[in-house]
């Protein structure tokens, strides 16, 4: 034990003296991820004009967010990250939206609705006072355009994930979206579905424009139009997004100008820029600066409740050891947890289950695996794997909410499994890439994490555990585990409308993904922002991201 904790303070204290160096010795902001949308756009800007564009005092107020990575796209039904949802808060409304603390739903372009008895039938009242950004009048119409569009393909994921739309059945549960009125639609489901108010609220349900959709085509991906308080203004692939203040929203009018979403891949770099003044909120704090944060007079650190899970998914699918349950335990068993939320620093608690211990249905009478290396040797050698074996395990280069050193926390892991006789290959590689080779089943294992969308824990287990979802090319489930008796239940607890009836349908499901052991769960985090002492009435929210009309910046 003690000379993994030697082991593990080395490896902490290397990757903080490569940040500090890194820091030191590079342009702020000069990184890059290879996202999809830089083949479009080869501008080259450079630093010092990011940070002109940020200071430059014209009398506006903007807001300059730091983050890790740029977005992949801001069509947000095609999107499941991030720093992607980010962005697309800021211009798109939903039917209805959550409130700032909590996933209580409140109106939005809805201002109204209602249901039958049987919960197949709901019928929402429009706001006739909303404009798209480009113009047009926002109708019910607009609604059905939308609902439509993302029942004719599988690209738009998230559609497929929340209302188990397939190949053979693009719409899903939802039968139909009718336009009853101007300003009334009405949804008609096959079935009742528990989550579907809140799952409305989610932002990939963001509606856009369709003139806007049918113009841009293709590209509509880099040319987002919704009726958001903010307006999309300009993207410079990996380097920043800008958007605008709509001085027509409906609802609370921005207190900010203009807002610059920057890329600078380097959590130590962005630390050093926020000290500097020349960005105002940043994620991705290293939790080593937390302390560096507390003293400084000028900062403040913001932490986002908890709803999320951190965790090392393995192919289920791949012929060889991952497809082996014993191998499964067995590598739980290998790795100390204990140990390795060390590089969490404080902020991050051990997972046991695919859901939040914050979300109701968890199941806390499942026992974690613990740690234990004879055992997990013996459970390999039973596999026919008493000589180990070679593996991949995928990590992200850049840090998430749910894993602030993911390549050193990849690097403990692999040590640990050398007393197993497993011997792990890391491949690193930038987000977007990153997720298109989990997506597509290239990994044996592969780190991965989740924000809760809606508060329910059918975003986390459907989505991430269901064999619904371990189509290869849009895999959520990128264990590509399949269990028939878990699929019967989460598909039963969708339908059933007593929440605890479905308490109870969740908690069996989470025994029997904890036996099975498609994944390695890791942490739950209380991710912490840190930011400029002039920002005010900032609410993070549970859900990962939120709309930036309400925080305010002194000037």
């Amino acid at each position: 034990m003690l000379k993994k904790r030697n082991f593990l303070l080395l490896f902490t204290l290397l990757f903080a003296v490569v940040f500090f160096l890194g820091a030191c010795t590079e342009d702020a902001g000069t990184g890059s991820t290879d996202d999809n949308q830089s083949e479009d756009d080869s501008s080259d800007s450079s630093d010092d004009s990011s940070e002109d564009q940020a200071t430059e005092d014209t009398g506006d107020k903007t807001l300059v967010f730091g983050r890790g990575a740029d977005s992949i796209q801001l069509d947000p039904s095609k999107v499941t990250d991030g720093e992607s949802i980010y962005v697309t808060n800021q211009i798109y409304d939903t039917l209805v939206r959550y409130k700032e603390e909590n996933t209580e739903v409140k109106p939005a372009l809805a201002e109204d609705w209602n249901t039958s008895e049987d919960g197949t039938v709901w019928t929402f009242k429009l706001r006739e006072d909303v404009k798209f950004h480009d113009g047009n009048d926002f109708t019910a119409e607009d609604v059905v355009f939308n609902f439509e569009r993302w029942a004719t393909s599988g690209e738009f994921i998230y559609y497929g994930y929340m209302f188990g739309a397939s190949e053979e059945d693009l719409g899903g549960i939802i039968e139909s979206v009718e336009a009853t009125g101007d300003y009334e639609v009405t949804f008609t489901l096959s079935e009742p579905n528990a989550p579907f108010l809140q799952t409305l609220a989610m932002p990939p349900f963001g509606i856009a424009s369709p003139a806007a959709v049918e113009e841009h085509g293709e590209d509509y991906f880099k040319n987002p139009v919704g009726t958001g308080p903010f307006v999309f203004e300009e993207w410079v692939p990996d380097d920043s997004i800008t958007v605008t203040k709509n001085e027509d929203y409906f609802g609370e009018a921005a207190n900010v100008d203009k807002v610059i979403f920057r890329t600078i891949p380097d959590n130590g770099a962005r630390f050093l820029e926020l000290q500097a003044g020349s960005i105002d909120l940043m994620t991705g704090l290293n939790p080593q600066d937390i302390g560096t944060t507390e003293d400084d007079s000028n900062l403040q650190i913001i932490r986002r409740p908890s709803m999320n899970i951190s965790y090392m998914a393995m192919n289920t699918s791949k012929e060889g050891p991952m497809s082996e349950k014993l191998v499964r335990q067995a590598i739980n068993l290998a790795i100390d947890k204990e140990e390795l939320l060390t590089l969490y620093e404080g902020i991050g608690k051990p997972a046991k289950n695919p859901i939040p211990p914050s979300l109701w249905g968890y199941n806390d009478e499942v026992e974690d695996y613990g740690y234990d290396v004879e055992k997990a040797k013996a459970l390999l050698a039973e596999a026919g794997y008493a000589d180990g074996f070679d593996i991949s395990l995928y990590t992200m280069a850049n840090p998430r909410p749910y894993m602030p050193q993911p390549k050193v926390t990849a690097q403990a892991i692999q040590q640990m499994l050398k007393d197993i006789n497993v011997n792990v290959k890391i491949t690193e590689s930038d987000w977007d890439t990153h997720l298109t080779a989990t997506e597509n089943a290239e990994h044996d294992m592969a780190f991965l994490g989740w924000t809760g969308d809606n508060g329910d824990p059918d975003n986390f287990m459907y989505v991430l555990l269901d064999k619904d979802n371990a189509k290869v090319g849009s895999a959520g489930n990128i264990a590509f585990y399949k269990n028939d008796e878990v699929h019967d239940l989460l598909k039963e607890a969708q339908t059933e409308m007593d929440q605890e009836v479905r308490t109870e349908l969740y908690m069996e499901a989470q025994e029997l993904i904890h036996e099975d052991a498609p994944w390695f769960p890791i942490a739950h985090t209380t991710p912490p922002l840190a930011a400029s002492q002039n920002v005010t009435d900032y609410v993070p929210h549970p859900t990962g991201s939120e709309p930036f009309n309400l925080l305010d910046i002194k000037q």
